[in-house]
């Protein structure tokens, strides 16, 4: 995407973490690469917390989604939607770069349409297995679409598939041979919950592993989300389980290199990170997902054998405790089904 030409970039993303993180690893590239790095975003969504620590510069929009928000968020949309494309056009005069690179959000919508009205060149990247209504409208503008898994957009001579920008850090995690060979003892979980955590995980995936540790030693760790820390902690000391309980989890890359298996939804970024790291997984797809994009994502990687995909819906304690044993009781079928996520790995998406 980038070349000698360009120096200064926009890079809009926003609201959770499968938006956000792809961002941030795009905008270091662009930083390792010496091009100056402007972000858009909003108060509202974890960028603002996010990119000021990674020494990137931000402004905001006065801007938020709408879809399933209610009426009086959807009338007064059309004047926030302006605003926000004005405030768009001033920051671009201003600030003057080469291109935009929207990833996905509500903010990128009116963003991606402001630089397109001061005939900049718009790229937009769909980190998920069905493209979001912003990008299918930014799709209509943009001189590329990135797209991380086939067919979240139409063929052309614009789109591209890339797979998902992952931290370096991830992607370059020893095979996961050589990790499963290495180790024995109990099996270690990793449950995750996204960035803003997963309630239901937290309630269901407890109970179920109490019904298991009278036959099958483990170690977990247990990401939550920060409003969740305290219910979480109740829920195992409740079913008896030890467990390391943690509101969020930085270093992503050494508890997905710790991990024998991982307990999850499928967020883009999250199935992305998964085959990246090479580790076996059981995705249960957030079931109010927009288009019920999760469920997709999670066949990219069930349906090669790398995952075992349940619905929340057909999920209680019992059945997931069955599901545990049954995979847990061989970190040689782990290590199989690890194997199987890195074979589908695309870890050359930030370039």
């Amino acid at each position: 995407m980038t070349d000698a030409k360009v120096k200064k970039v926009l890079v809009t993303a926003g609201g959770t973490g499968g938006h956000v993180f792809p961002a941030l690893a795009a905008a270091r590239l662009f930083q390792e690469q010496g091009v100056e790095v402007l972000w858009i975003g909003t108060r509202q969504g974890i960028e603002a917390d996010i990119v000021p620590k990674n020494s990137i510069n931000i402004e905001y929009l006065d801007i938020a989604g709408v879809r399933g928000q209610g009426l009086a968020r959807l009338i007064w949309a059309p004047l926030k939607i302006v605003k926000a494309v004005t405030q768009v056009i001033k920051i671009v005069r201003r600030y003057q770069p080469d291109l935009v690179l929207g990833m996905g959000g509500f903010v990128t919508g009116p963003t991606g349409v402001g630089v397109w009205l001061c005939g900049r060149p718009v790229f937009i990247h769909e980190q998920n297995a069905i493209a979001g209504f912003t990008n299918k409208v930014l799709a209509r503008l943009a001189r590329k679409v990135f797209q991380a898994f086939p067919g979240a957009f139409a063929a052309g001579p614009n789109v591209e598939t890339t797979g998902n920008p992952v931290r370096k850090e991830i992607a370059q995690l020893a095979s996961p041979s050589q990790r499963y060979d290495e180790r024995d003892g109990p099996v270690r979980i990793l449950i995750l919950g996204g960035s803003q955590g997963a309630v239901a995980l937290n309630q269901l995936v407890p109970k179920a592993l109490a019904q298991l540790q009278a036959e099958l030693p483990f170690l977990v760790r247990h990401q939550c989300g920060a409003k969740n820390i305290e219910a979480a902690h109740g829920c195992y000391q409740q079913a008896g389980v030890d467990a390391e309980v943690v509101p969020f989890i930085d270093d992503m890359a050494s508890a997905y290199a710790w991990a024998d298996v991982v307990v999850c939804r499928s967020g883009a970024l999250t199935v992305s990170e998964l085959a990246a790291a090479g580790v076996a997984s059981i995705l249960i797809p957030y079931p109010f997902a927009v288009d019920d994009h999760q469920t997709k994502n999670g066949q990219y990687l069930s349906a090669a054998g790398a995952a075992v995909l349940v619905q929340q819906s057909e999920l209680n304690e019992a059945d997931l405790a069955q599901l545990l044993k049954e995979k847990l009781g061989s970190r040689d079928e782990l290590k199989r089904m690890a194997e199987k996520a890195r074979a589908l790995a695309m870890t050359h998406a930030t370039e």
